[in-house]
């Protein structure tokens, strides 16, 4: 990794949030994970701080209540490149781990800039 380079890495963020189509989806909040790795350069003192990032996405999820993850995805990796300017890109995988018996569902999203 060249210098000054570094990446932030949030596993297994947990948190309820009303996402999805199905109608009980639309009522009862369930568990979505979020995975995110976010790449970014550390220029004149200024970082990134994960507990920041983290709150991001959990606020997000909460508030807007998506019908989908692909517009969840969208929405959070548009607000982190627009509060934190110095990403240079970012993975972020959410899945629902509790809306089919027999696996976890998700989604991911990688975004270079």
């Amino acid at each position: 990794m060249p210098k000054n380079q570094y990446k932030i890495i949030i596993s297994d963020l947990k948190f309820l949030s009303i996402v999805g189509i199905l109608d009980e989806e639309r009522v009862t909040p369930q568990e979505v994970i979020a995975d995110i790795e976010i790449m970014y350069t550390k220029v004149d003192g200024i970082f990134i701080n994960y507990a920041e990032v983290a709150k991001l996405i959990e606020r997000t999820m909460q508030k807007e209540k998506f019908l989908l993850l692909e517009e969840a995805l969208g929405d959070i990796v548009g607000k982190i490149k627009l509060q934190f300017p110095s990403v240079m890109s970012i993975n972020l995988k959410l899945l629902k781990p509790d809306i089919l018996d027999n696996c976890t569902v998700g989604v991911e999203i990688f975004k270079k800039y």
